[in-house]
């Protein structure tokens, strides 16, 4: 099994900056799998944000695009999204995912393992 384990969530107001890090781990956990950041707001469907591929590649949803910056520590197996000129739209539940390469990474149907997520919400 895998598990991945989020944090660095809260509330900020616009304009602000938040830091989220998924910690993997388990004995099925692959460093060659591909990494990524979701969001589900209330009553919308869940979106890919951020992706990252084990040779460093990196994917971003176009409404994050320029303030948004996904990264990796393999050592660490930890994942990072670091979120700059945070707007209230980018308030959700935020929610690390973890599996094989796939040619369209942030497509949710990829990801084999899911963390708990973490509340991001931006006040104006």
């Amino acid at each position: 099994q895998v598990s991945l384990v989020e944090s660095g969530g809260g509330a900020v107001q616009a304009g602000g900056s938040l830091r989220l890090s998924c910690q993997a781990s388990g004995n099925d956990y692959n460093s060659a799998y591909s990494m990524a950041w979701f969001r589900q707001a209330p009553g919308k469907e869940r979106e890919g944000v951020a992706a990252i591929d084990s040779d460093g590649s990196t994917s971003y949803a176009d409404s994050v695009k320029g303030r948004f910056t996904i990264s990796q520590d393999s050592d660490k197996k930890t994942v990072y999204l670091q979120m700059n000129s945070l707007k209230p739209e980018d308030t959700a539940m935020y929610y690390c995912a973890a599996g094989p390469y796939s040619s369209n990474p942030l497509e949710a149907s990829h990801y084999n393992y899911w963390g708990q997520g973490t509340q991001v919400t931006v006040s104006s």
